[in-house]
């Protein structure tokens, strides 16, 4: 899978590159798998800004996705789709009672595959199980946290993660971070790696182009005044913050680590910062 580069006809255009489309099959998805998504430029329930330079941007209709394919499932892939909600790309499947799901697409699936979910499944691509099923270095996506609650990790274009070892109730797994963590055999994940994966090399070339995916300006700090940021303020001329770079609310960054991982530090085995630092 290629990316698709355009003709510089204008100085944005120069170097802009766009995700290649060819593995698409549909540009109409399923409507009973659709629901409207409101845009809320970033604002909580008190409509107070939670997440900023969020706003404007096309509008789209949420995927309905199915992270939790019951056991016993038995599902052929019959349209890969684009979901302007994520990266990675979506297969409609339809199983063996009609119903149709929406999941996530990895580089192995086509139109008219057979996908089995369950303890029963052939280890074959793009086939869901459970940890204990699954062969020691095998790689993985869509891993659930908690036994059927359905994937959370590694759900991203391109990622992947590889199951390292198994000890006693728990398996490790090797991250897309590098960091290595545990998770209980019973949980399920998918054989393969998530489509798309030259999401990441896609340089987006224009600013229009950041505002119709929603995203707004990002300023610096130390051009806003003294009163809206902490590096801000000063005499004139260029300078730098002055002091250990800060957020716009004065907590340290850069270095400063601000993850809560109390409540998982027993199932870490190596940090992304250990992995990090043998290479």
């Amino acid at each position: 899978m290629a990316i698709k580069a355009y003709n510089p006809t204008t100085p944005a255009r120069r170097g802009m590159t766009t995700q290649d489309m060819s593995q698409v099959t549909t540009r109409k998805p399923l409507k009973s798998l659709l629901k409207s998504k409101k845009q809320n430029a970033g604002r909580n329930n008190s409509g107070r800004i939670t997440v900023r330079h969020r706003g404007g941007g096309v509008k789209r209709h949420y995927r309905l996705m199915n992270h939790n394919l019951a056991a016993g499932l038995t599902v052929t892939v019959e349209e890969i789709e684009y979901d302007p909600n994520r990266s990675a790309r979506i297969a409609r499947v339809k199983d063996q009672h009609g119903t149709y799901h929406y999941i996530l697409a990895d580089t192995s699936m086509e139109k008219g595959k057979v996908i089995v979910s369950g303890a029963e499944a052939p280890v074959e691509a793009s086939n869901r199980m459970p940890l204990a099923n699954i062969p020691v270095g095998a790689q993985i996506y869509a891993i659930e946290l908690h036994p059927g609650k359905g994937a959370q990790m590694v759900r991203s274009a391109g990622t992947k993660a590889q199951l390292m070892a198994k000890e006693d109730n728990y398996a490790q797994v090797r991250m897309p971070s590098g960091e290595v963590r545990k998770f209980r055999l019973e949980v399920t994940a998918a054989i393969g790696v998530v489509g798309n994966v030259q999401h990441q090399n896609i340089k987006v070339g224009s600013a229009g182009r950041k505002r119709r995916k929603g995203i707004r300006p990002t300023v610096r700090g130390v051009v806003m005044n003294a009163a809206d940021h902490p590096h801000g303020g000063g005499d004139g001329g260029r300078h730098g913050p002055g002091k250990a770079p800060r957020t716009p609310w004065g907590q340290l960054t850069l270095g400063y680590r601000t993850r809560r991982r109390k409540d998982v530090a027993g199932l870490i085995v190596r940090t992304r910062h250990d992995a990090k630092r043998k290479r």
